[in-house]
């Protein structure tokens, strides 16, 4: 029987936080007003690390400047951000870790909250192709509205997200023989919950508690 390994993104496969890096990378390319920018980006990651962010107000703040550019600029400028952002923060440790459930057999997931425009070419760099983050709304231009559709993959979305992605595939969580959750934030126990296998990778002190009273593993890759 086939298992299902399933990994959170940042902090976990990457060391950093691509939702977080990516308003400082608009920042450093002179798109968006600095001051206003870091101050609401640095609000809402604090919210986020302490289980308190409202989504949809981060999500309109995060998704606007997407609205501003066509999609091939806005591919072009997803390689300069992942070259200074992204790359310099993936570990050895994070892609034998994956390399080790591909050698397995297993199924590869990312479950992000992080939006797709952001994950999806950063998970293909570790070979993973099955990608769930927050969905964005494209207009009848081709271009991003600055709207997501869905729900977001945040907190219990995302087992809504997975058991959506599940059903599209006739399956269901025991459909596998394990299922693997690899995740470093306590915004992640109601899925870490609910799988076979959860371990915890670089976990904040919330997680650390759970993983120790549980006999969770737990995984440092920084």
């Amino acid at each position: 029987m086939k298992n299902l390994a399933i990994f959170d993104l940042d902090n976990t496969l990457i060391n950093t936080d691509s939702d977080h890096s990516w308003p400082q990378y608009l920042i450093k390319k002179g798109v968006v007003d600095e001051e206003k920018t870091k101050k609401q980006n640095d609000k809402f990651y604090h919210d986020y690390q302490n289980g308190c962010l409202n989504i949809d107000e981060f999500l309109k703040f995060h998704l606007e400047p997407l609205s501003r550019f066509g999609m091939d600029e806005l591919a072009q400028m997803h390689r300069e951000f992942v070259a200074e952002f992204i790359a310099p923060h993936i570990s050895m440790m994070a892609k034998m870790l994956v390399q080790s459930h591909r050698n397995a057999g297993d199924e590869l997931l990312v479950i992000s909250s992080t939006n797709e425009f952001i994950i999806t070419p950063i998970c293909h760099l570790f070979g993973i192709n099955n990608i769930i983050g927050t969905q964005l709304e494209i207009g009848a231009d081709g271009r991003y509205t600055g709207n997501y559709v869905g729900t977001p993959s945040l907190k219990e979305g995302k087992i809504t997200r997975l058991n959506e992605w599940l059903a599209a595939r006739g399956e269901t969580l025991a459909s596998y023989g394990k299922t693997y959750f690899y995740s470093d934030s306590k915004n992640d126990l109601p899925l870490l919950r609910i799988v076979s296998d959860p371990v915890a990778v670089n976990p904040d002190e919330t997680l650390v508690k759970e993983a120790a009273e549980k006999g969770w593993p737990i995984l440092n890759f920084k």
